[in-house]
């Protein structure tokens, strides 16, 4: 299926105002690095455009745009076009063969669900605000690269940009059929969470979702307890695993309730485990409580006391009060490492992931030569396959390298900035080892694209630069021993 525009962005115009003389604003922010992220899974530069640009360009009833996101604001919630251009793109997709999965809820901020207009409030959000685990108080990023936006804001885009990529796929008759053999595995319910733990839940969820697992609730819960029962009880005989993650925040108490989502759905994931056992059949749970917990309320802590010490509380349950880090390993052996082990331990030498673009192959291989000459295993990304398959590939490659060496040679410099976030986001991709080193050959245009990054920068011919790798990664591999 053609259409015209690949992602048509629409918002208020109050939340694109300008952060400053030379800032642009915050969706036309949103919308450049997404355009740079679709452009990475694509291949190709995606057709994004926001509204205004749209409105000059096609038909009122946006039936030649393939997907829609939507920039959630209390002034998007308030605006009649916004809410008119979302119904028309409803309209317009009704009835057709390929319905699901076109509309992306992103917030700005936060927005209650029954604040939510109507036709948005069962799809899965992804949150691109700040968010104080302790105050429960929310503010909009202005430093995009920031430690706190690398954990959150950019993690959420990748997620974004991946989902609407499978759309796209989907809507052009691409999805390759390894995207859809995958999520025939296994399901496993990860259950919601409280604000204070949103963005440890989206860390598990990746690396779930990297393993090829349909990751559920695929749909935002239901506001009332009856109905949310029901889609949670759906959800969890879909499932053959659950994971519940409990910190400070008791969590919203849904309409008709005295207990929290988060007690609702281990209460109904216990009953499920009971019925397993009487079964005969499988299913397991892993609960994870934050190690560190401050300032819980009254009711959280009996939760939490509860579940420690009840056995119908516990039923089928690991319990775990350990470092995140630690959870994820568990949860790797107990759930992941029978499915799929592809990293391969066999190796002691230390690794060098050779980070370089396709057209830079022939460039590099001089240093990938002299690399493995002097015993070096070097990973090196992978450029035929499927687009998910490279992807994982990488991931791969992130979390078991010791030293990173990023070629930049026809490449620009938006490339180099997007690899720098990769080794930046390593450690939400289940790195457990430290990075002895990173090392940028080419020399930037611009010294603002180092900014806060620990990387030595080696520029020169070739022969040269071989010489002085070879040096610095002695000194890597020596400070390590």
């Amino acid at each position: 299926m053609k259409f015209d525009i690949d992602v048509l962005i629409i918002f208020a115009e109050q939340d694109n105002g300008p952060a400053g003389e030379s800032n642009p604003g915050w969706v036309s922010q949103f919308r450049r690095f997404l355009e740079l992220m679709l452009t990475q899974v694509l291949g190709e530069k995606p057709n994004v455009l926001l509204k205004s640009e749209y409105d000059s360009l096609t038909s009122p009833r946006l039936d030649n745009a393939a997907t829609l996101v939507t920039i959630l604001s209390k002034d998007f919630c308030k605006s009649g076009p916004c809410l008119d251009y979302t119904e028309a793109f409803v309209k317009a997709t009704e009835g057709t063969p390929q319905t699901i999965g076109r509309i992306f809820k992103v917030f700005k901020n936060y927005i209650p669900v029954m604040d939510q207009p109507p036709r948005l409030r069962s799809l899965i959000g992804y949150d691109m605000y700040q968010l104080d685990p302790d105050s429960g108080q929310t503010t909009e990023y202005t430093d995009y690269f920031s430690t706190e936006a690398e954990r959150q804001y950019w993690m959420k885009m990748v997620d974004l940009a991946y989902d609407i990529y499978d759309t796209l796929m989907r809507l052009r008759g691409e999805g390759p059929a390894e995207v859809r053999t995958l999520y025939e595995r296994k399901a496993i319910y990860l259950a919601e969470t409280g604000h204070d733990l949103s963005v440890q839940r989206n860390i598990i969820k990746r690396e779930l979702q990297r393993h090829g697992y349909l990751v559920l609730p695929s749909q935002t819960l239901p506001s009332r307890r009856d109905e949310l029962e029901k889609a949670v009880e759906r959800d969890l005989e879909a499932s053959s695993h659950s994971i519940h993650l409990i910190g400070a925040a008791y969590g919203e108490i849904p309409e008709g309730s005295d207990i929290s989502v988060i007690e609702i759905q281990n209460n109904l994931a216990a009953k499920k485990s009971q019925r397993a056992k009487e079964a005969n059949e499988s299913f397991s749970r892993l609960i994870w409580i934050y190690p560190h917990i401050t300032n819980a309320s009254q009711k959280q802590q009996s939760f939490i006391e509860r579940i420690k010490r009840d056995a119908e509380a516990q039923e089928g349950a690991e319990i775990l009060q350990t470092p995140l880090e630690d959870f994820k390993n568990i949860m790797r052996e107990e759930l992941l490492e029978a499915d799929d082990r592809t990293i391969s331990q066999s190796s002691s030498s230390p690794s060098v992931y050779l980070v370089h673009d396709r057209a830079d192959q022939e460039a590099v291989a001089p240093v990938k030569k002299a690399l493995e000459a002097n015993g070096f295993q070097v990973l090196v990304p992978a450029f035929e396959g499927e687009v998910l398959e490279l992807r994982r590939k990488h991931i791969d490659n992130l979390r078991s390298f010791d030293i990173a060496v990023i070629y930049k040679g026809q490449v620009n410099e938006q490339w180099v900035r997007m690899k720098l976030l990769d080794l930046l986001k390593a450690p939400g991709f289940g790195r457990k080892k430290p990075i002895l080193g990173k090392v940028l050959i080419g020399k930037p245009s611009a010294s603002s694209l180092l900014n806060g990054q620990d990387i030595t920068v080696l520029d020169g011919d070739i022969p040269t630069i071989i010489n002085q790798l070879q040096d610095l990664l002695h000194e890597f591999t020596t400070a390590k021993t």
